[in-house]
């Protein structure tokens, strides 16, 4: 396993968040599950640095893992968005691991 998917994988069955580069720039990530799509890893993850117009909006977004660097695991928690279900995004995908 490599070091981006040990430290999701921690960040998940911790519920920390994850400062991470993904395409050029710094994102501070609240990532919920990890699945594979195809034979590539992807996480859900809540982008905390985008601006939604309401709470209700805010939705996971889908990273492939191997876009992700640097990765850093925080101490600061996060609560799951209330919408929440730990289910694959797609029928095909397959749930690695959710919080």
């Amino acid at each position: 396993m490599n070091d981006t998917r040990l430290k999701m994988m921690e960040a998940i069955a911790r519920r920390r968040m994850v400062a991470a580069n993904y395409n050029g720039n710094r994102m501070m990530l609240a990532p919920h599950l990890m699945f594979e799509r195809r034979g590539d890893l992807f996480v859900s993850a809540l982008n905390l640095g985008k601006n939604w117009r309401s709470e209700d909006e805010r939705r996971l977004g889908h990273f492939k893992l191997d876009g992700l660097g640097a990765p850093e695991v925080l101490e600061d928690g996060f609560e799951p968005l209330p919408s929440f279900e730990a289910v694959a995004p797609r029928e095909d995908d397959a749930l690695i691991l959710a919080i």
